[in-house]
Parts: structure tokens; C-alpha cells; sequence
């Protein structure tokens, strides 16, 4: 009996420790959607170049609502869609009337931000680079604080419902895509 009160204390104490870790519910983030296709948003801005048509060649920004507004075509819905597919419709569409085999271009100049809240010097909104990862969002945002949980902090990704848990220790080089928003937790011990 004596020998399975510590076994007990100890199983106790883990459990509570796991408890206290701060991760929750929140699944844990792998690395696996990393090559997968940039998709437009609200905030994005780009550059349109329609060859020899120097009136519609331009900057256009995603509206709030995700759509582009195009001369001559009106609105074109783009949130969740490739730059590629933009191409793609843009050319279709100024080629249902509008123009002669019309060459079309796009690019993006500036993607939409990132966002850091919680235990960072400086919580914000911040300018997204690409290759960016949370060890770089933090430092852009001043580093982490005293109280800040460095180990392990979370990530809701725009397009996802639920943040993810991310272990700076087994992935420190985690990718930051443009709309994320990073949460750092205070640490308890």
C-alpha cells in the first residue's frame, strides 16, 4: 500500500502538469500543407498587366468580400483561388468580347498581414514576407516577454476554425502564412 501512494502522487502530478501546459484541446500543428498553392484573400494587392492595354494594367487590391473589381468585367470573385486561376479568367472573360487574344498577367505585390497577440513586447498587426516563420514573427514583434510560454505557442491559420499547437521546440522554422494569427501563452512555472 505505502508503495503505490508515490505512484499515485507521481501519476497525479503529470497529470496535472499536462493540464497546466497550456495546450488544451488544440491539435498539434504539423508541417504537411507547406507546398501547397498560395490562395488569394481580403487584403492582398496586386499587380494586373493585360499586354498592350495599358488602361487596364494596374494595382488592384482584395476587397473585403474577396473580389477583385476589373475593368470592363466588374467584380471577380477571387478569395480561395490561385493567382494562376485570376489568369486563367481574366483571359477568358476580356476574350469573350473585349479583346483580340488578350495576354494576361498577374502578381502579387503585397500579401495580406499576419497577426501576434499575447505574451510578445509588441502585439499586432504585422507585414507578411515570404519564407516568414514564427520565430521571425515574434522577433518582428519585439520578442517574447518574460511571462511568454517560448516552447510552445499557437497558430490559427485563416482558413482554419481552431488554433493549432505549435512546439518551437521540434519545429522552431514553423511557416507563417499571410492572415495567420499567432497567440503566445503565458508560461506557469
Amino acid at each position: 500500500m505505502m508503495l503505490r501512494i508515490p505512484a499515485l502522487l507521481a501519476a497525479l502530478m503529470l497529470a496535472l502538469l499536462a493540464a497546466c501546459s497550456g495546450g488544451g484541446d488544440a491539435p498539434r500543428a504539423r508541417i504537411v500543407d507547406n507546398a501547397a498553392p498560395y490562395t488569394l484573400g481580403p487584403g492582398d494587392k496586386l499587380r494586373i498587366t493585360v499586354f498592350g492595354e495599358e488602361t487596364l494594367t494596374g494595382e488592384y487590391g482584395v476587397t473585403g468580400a474577396g473580389d477583385v473589381s476589373f475593368p470592363l468585367i466588374g467584380n471577380i470573385a477571387v478569395a480561395g483561388r490561385t493567382v494562376e486561376d485570376l489568369q486563367a479568367e481574366l483571359t477568358t472573360k476580356l476574350g469573350s468580347g473585349y479583346l483580340e487574344d488578350p495576354r494576361v498577367s498577374a502578381e502579387i505585390i503585397n500579401y495580406r498581414p499576419f497577426y501576434i497577440l499575447g505574451e510578445v513586447a509588441r502585439p499586432g498587426q504585422y507585414d507578411f514576407a515570404v519564407g516568414l516563420t514564427i520565430e521571425q514573427a515574434v522577433a518582428a514583434a519585439g520578442g517574447f516577454t518574460y511571462r511568454a510560454n517560448s516552447r510552445k505557442v499557437f497558430l490559427k491559420r485563416a482558413t482554419d476554425t481552431r488554433e493549432m499547437l505549435v512546439d518551437l521546440r521540434e519545429t522552431p522554422s514553423f511557416p507563417v502564412r499571410p492572415g495567420d494569427t499567432i497567440r503566445v501563452g503565458e508560461r506557469f512555472f
